[in-house]
């Protein structure tokens, strides 16, 4: 009877947590559709999407990490003789 009480109890458990992670796809799904929007009002007022993409990404990062990456670029740039 207890081993039975303990997978019943496993188990609604185990439902609470892909419920959860069910609820939080939906809400990932509503952000990503909002962000969509947004995006697509930046480019109706004339902004490029893909520079401000660029810049939301680096600025994520710190601003060491950010330096060394450009670091790293324009001493490539450099190398292929693009600047």
């Amino acid at each position: 009877m207890e081993e039975n009480n303990v997978e019943n109890v496993a188990a609604a458990e185990l439902r609470q947590f892909i419920e959860r992670i069910e609820r939080l796809e939906e809400e990932k799904a509503a952000i990503g559709s909002d962000i969509k929007d947004v995006m697509g009002e930046a480019k109706g007022r004339g902004y490029d999407t893909k520079a401000i993409r660029t810049i939301i990404r680096l600025r994520k990062k710190d601003a060491n990490e950010r330096l060394e990456e450009e670091s790293i670029l324009q001493t490539y740039m450099a190398a292929l003789g693009m600047e």
